[in-house]
């Protein structure tokens, strides 16, 4: 299984760290730098970081990748998208500057908790994960949602949601160590999937 992470700007290390710890208990995964789209042709499954939409936005949708991630989430490419990847993947943005991809039926508000200063740290209890410590940094905030399930909330709001292939969430998961996101991911590229969403 090749995973793709989009490796223009924000937490890429971090994600490619988080994969590499995984391929070394389980065969047959690697990880790919997504920086053109014959990349992007080359993955099983995307991971788009956190980091600043309006960048990732701009690079992708000139290196040719924004569309095509767009034709490959619809075929079934399993994409799991955090903080700034749920802004790009979303029904709407709020932005003019960033247009949702519309793969998730979820309404973003941009840095609802603040500037950087107003980062913090939370345990959160996510459906079929289980407790994991959550590391929120300039998050966005799902502040209207439609056909999806919510996997984890906090003070009311959705942080983590799931709409068959695509998994989104506000908080990053690659900055903890904890692999359990990760590899729950990893497990959405085959079927079974039964959707538990309504609305």
């Amino acid at each position: 299984m090749n995973v793709g992470i989009i490796g223009f700007q924000g937490d890429v290390e971090e994600h490619i760290a988080i994969v590499k710890k995984i391929s070394r208990r389980r065969k047959g995964i690697n990880v790919l730098r997504i920086r053109r789209k014959e990349d992007l042709d080359r993955s099983d499954s995307l991971i788009i970081p956190g980091g600043e939409s309006t960048t990732i936005y701009k690079l992708i949708s000139e290196y040719g990748i924004y569309d095509e991630i767009i034709r490959r989430a619809k075929e079934g490419m399993p994409v799991m998208a955090t903080c700034a990847g749920l802004i790009l993947i979303s029904k709407d943005t709020n932005d003019d500057r960033v247009p949702g991809m519309n793969l998730l039926d979820v309404t973003i508000m941009r840095n609802a908790y603040g500037r950087q200063v107003n980062s913090f740290e939370t345990d959160i209890d996510i459906k079929g994960i289980g407790t994991f410590h959550a590391v929120f940094i300039r998050a966005p905030r799902i502040k209207e949602y439609g056909n999806v399930d919510v996997m984890a909330s906090l003070d009311g709001y959705p942080v983590m949601v799931r709409s068959g292939n695509i998994l989104g969430m506000t908080f990053h998961p690659e900055l903890t160590g904890d692999v359990s996101i990760h590899e729950y991911f990893l497990s959405m590229g085959g079927g079974g999937y039964i959707s538990t969403a309504t609305g």
